[in-house]
């Protein structure tokens, strides 16, 4: 039996993580800030085929609260064999008062390597294959204006999997990144009214110019990115260890 953890899986990418492993037979420990959203989420993974769900109020910023959610997940589930470390806040920061560079970096960067080692401390011995997952993106892969706090963050995302997947290698654990360009979520979409904002134009007209720099010429979507994870932690993903797995289409290619 799998069981796996998702943090953030009360909407968008999370969610749509949560009901492509519920539909594979994956137990599921969800958890995020808005337990409300995680209790309809939870409804809709038992009704595609996860055997147990539970879920777990858990702000990641918080190292204790964060230890103390995966402890409460162990209890209830036994051992993990599997993390999705997909909590993280988005958008542009600015020097400044009102600068929220420390929010974004202690959110993406800190709260996924808290994640990252409680789910390690709960998983099983095998041998059955581990997966951890983080989700990075593609500000991770270049520079935008304005997004210092965000960038500097998933970019760090992709550093720690690197070091943390040679820890924990030779264990039969592989730790790997997915870095999602585009994705057609209400965070992506709170970045294209930003920029139509910004510069003076429609949503509509501000999607046509984000997407000009997309040789797809579209978002990805939800399901698109829990495709790819659900990949990652299959046998057909065996050897695909300490990596950054992009899915952008076709916006940067390393």
């Amino acid at each position: 039996m799998k069981t796996t953890v998702i943090t953030g899986a009360g909407s968008g990418i999370g969610r749509a993580i949560a009901l492509r492993l519920a539909a594979s037979g994956h137990q599921l420990a969800l958890m995020a800030r808005g337990e409300a959203r995680l209790a309809e989420v939870a409804e809709q993974a038992k009704a595609a085929g996860a055997p147990v769900v539970a879920t777990f109020g858990c702000d990641i910023r918080d190292r204790e609260a964060v230890d103390a959610a995966f402890a409460a997940a162990h209890a209830t589930l036994g051992d993990f064999t599997g993390l999705v470390a997909n909590s993280g806040i988005g958008g542009p920061n600015v020097d400044g008062p009102e600068d929220r560079f420390d929010d974004i970096v202690q959110t993406n960067l800190m709260g996924t390597y808290y994640c990252l080692r409680a789910a390690q401390r709960h998983l099983s011995e095998g041998p059955e294959a581990r997966h951890l997952v983080a989700i990075a993106s593609i500000l991770g892969r270049f520079g935008v204006p304005g997004y210092t706090g965000y960038c500097a963050s998933k970019t760090a995302i992709l550093g720690l999997v690197r070091a943390l997947a040679l820890e924990v290698a030779a264990d039969g654990i592989a730790v790997n990144a997915i870095c999602p360009g585009w994705v057609a979520t209400d965070m992506a979409w709170e970045g294209i009214d930003g920029m139509a904002e910004a510069i003076g134009v429609t949503r509509e007209e501000a999607h046509a110019i984000a997407m000009k720099q997309v040789p797809a010429g579209r978002m990805s979507q939800p399901e698109e990115v829990a495709g790819v994870v659900h990949w990652l932690m299959s046998s057909d993903a065996v050897g695909v260890i300490g990596q950054g797995i992009d899915i952008n289409g076709g916006a940067w290619m390393g």
